[in-house]
């Protein structure tokens, strides 16, 4: 017979692979509130860096590895939108997968410079507010898909939908390139009104946030329709039957607001604030409250449009105006200022240092909602 012996062979311990390179610290913040960007592209022979609230890309400087880098002076606490330009094509930061919302433009990344003390757009341990998200079939919107118009609805913290009095109401536009959750995930627009709320400096409202557009092909077709005010004008009409016509119906009908001119305000940033302006004193029947940040009324026919406009029958309680005074747009505000104060329309006309961007909007509306439904 034959037998067969079992050798035992030692097992052999797989080659070991090389570490993989620790993630690249794409941006860090200092004591000082400073920030250090980095990005890396070894192919690349030219790196700039777009932050919010400096006019032009910064140059950035090539080192080891093919990383590139930049230092900022110290920056106040805010919210910054930032992305690089590598060979003059626009890149995100692959590191942070903090991304701001946009339909037409590349995405940026944020970054927080925090304060000493929580600032207003902080989320802070007061009673906070719910965010909801609806949608409709809309019969007014062109372009949309499957004819769904989406509305962001904030209702403030221990919001009753039985309440004997219905709450005041803000319609809250957003800006061209813009979604109806904009206000809400790039402005921290619910924890500003969360802690104004707990400051006892805004009265509690509901805040309606609308996709806010009359046809989607305004945003689709890119920047370039600006230059076309037939275009403007369409977009501007539709979104204002989109409205008063199913917007508003459906959100009476969803939430316990009024119905009262007294106790409804509309404003908006940019397209948002053309779209404010324009809706909110073609129907101040409907608003007593109207307000624009950096608004974008330089295709708005407002010397005939608005010819008929009366103080006395417009009985406004606010006309607010605002805008940077660095923005391509505050021209174009002043001039429709001057008009509407040749008209004797009481305007609030607010400059303040900025260009057109969020840093801006998040102070209009810390500034804008105490100024609401007050007596």
């Amino acid at each position: 017979m034959l037998l067969l012996q079992a050798i035992a062979i030692p097992a052999q311990k797989p080659a070991s692979k090389p570490a993989a390179p620790p993630p690249l610290l794409s941006h860090e913040l200092h004591a000082d509130r400073s920030i250090t960007f980095r990005f890396k592209d070894s192919s690349a022979t030219k790196v700039e860096l777009n932050l919010e609230g400096v006019a032009k890309p910064i140059p950035m400087i090539r080192g080891k590895g093919g990383i590139w880098t930049y230092r900022t002076q110290p920056l106040p606490p805010e919210i910054y939108f930032y992305s690089f330009l590598a060979g003059g094509e626009p890149r995100i930061d692959p590191e942070n997968h903090s991304i701001a919302s946009n339909l037409v433009f590349p995405a940026s990344n944020a970054v927080v410079v925090p304060g000493q003390t929580p600032q207003p757009w902080d989320e802070t341990d007061v009673p906070h507010g719910t965010v909801h998200t609806h949608r409709f079939a809309s019969k007014i919107a062109l372009g949309l898909a499957a004819n769904q118009e989406e509305v962001v609805v904030y209702t403030p913290p221990g919001y009753d939908a039985h309440a004997a009095k219905p709450y005041p109401v803000l319609y809250l536009l957003h800006g061209w390139s813009g979604v109806a959750e904009g206000w809400v995930k790039d402005q921290q627009a619910n924890f500003i009104l969360d802690n104004l709320l707990a400051e006892g400096k805004i009265k509690p409202m509901v805040v309606v946030m609308p996709l806010g557009y009359g046809e989607l092909g305004f945003v689709e077709h890119g920047f370039d329709i600006w230059r076309d005010p037939s275009a403007v004008e369409h977009n501007t009409q539709l979104f204002m039957s989109l409205l008063t016509d199913e917007i508003m119906p459906f959100a009476e009908s969803a939430y316990n607001i009024s119905r009262d001119r007294e106790r409804r305000a509309i404003t908006g940033l940019s397209m948002g604030g053309l779209e404010a302006l324009d809706t909110g004193l073609h129907n101040t029947d409907k608003f007593a409250w109207i307000g624009g940040f950096s608004s974008a009324v330089h295709n708005l026919d407002y010397e005939h449009q608005l010819a008929a406009l009366d103080p006395k029958t417009a009985d406004l309680k606010l006309l607010w105006i605002a805008c940077g005074t660095d923005d391509g747009l505050i021209e174009a505000n002043r001039k429709m200022v001057a008009f509407l104060k040749a008209k004797g329309m009481p305007v609030t006309q607010v400059e303040t240092p900025g260009l057109h961007v969020s840093l801006v909007w998040r102070d209009n509306l810390i500034n804008f909602a105490p100024l609401l439904f007050q007596k």
